[in-house]
C-alpha cells in the first residue's frame, strides 16, 4: 500500500500522515525510521508526551535523525508536501498533521 513502510511500521496512523510521509520519504532519498508513531495513552506517558499529543490521535511520528545531514533532508521532504508542525530535537523530528492545534509552527525541544 505504501511504497517505503510496512503496514507493521505504521499500524494505528492516520492514512493520510502515512501518504505524506511516504511522499516526504521519496523527496529526501533517505530512510525514514519512526521511533515513535500511535501510542497508547501509557505509552504516552512513558513517553514524557504532552496531555493532547498527535500521537494519541496516530497524527504524529517521530523520525529518528542521527546527523546534520539527515536533519536538512528530512525537513526538506517534511516541508515539501506540505507537514505544517514541526519539532526539532538533536536525535528526532516529530512531524504531525493534528490541524485542532497551531499550524505553520516548527519548534525546538
Amino acid at each position: 500500500m505504501y511504497k517505503y513502510f510496512k503496514e507493521s511500521e505504521v499500524i494505528g496512523l492516520n492514512i493520510n500522515l502515512v501518504k505524506m510521509l511516504d511522499q516526504a520519504r521519496e523527496l529526501a532519498g533517505i530512510r525514514f525510521i519512526i521511533t515513535s508513531g500511535f501510542r497508547t495513552p501509557e505509552e504516552n506517558a512513558l513517553a514524557g508526551g504532552v496531555r493532547n499529543s498527535a500521537h494519541l490521535e496516530g497524527l504524529a511520528v517521530d523520525l529518528r535523525c542521527r546527523s546534520s545531514r539527515e536533519r536538512f533532508l528530512i525537513l526538506k521532504g517534511l516541508f515539501s508536501v506540505g507537514f505544517m508542525r514541526i519539532g526539532i530535537k538533536s536525535d528526532h523530528i516529530h512531524a504531525d498533521i493534528d490541524v485542532s492545534k497551531n499550524v505553520n509552527v516548527a519548534w525546538i525541544e
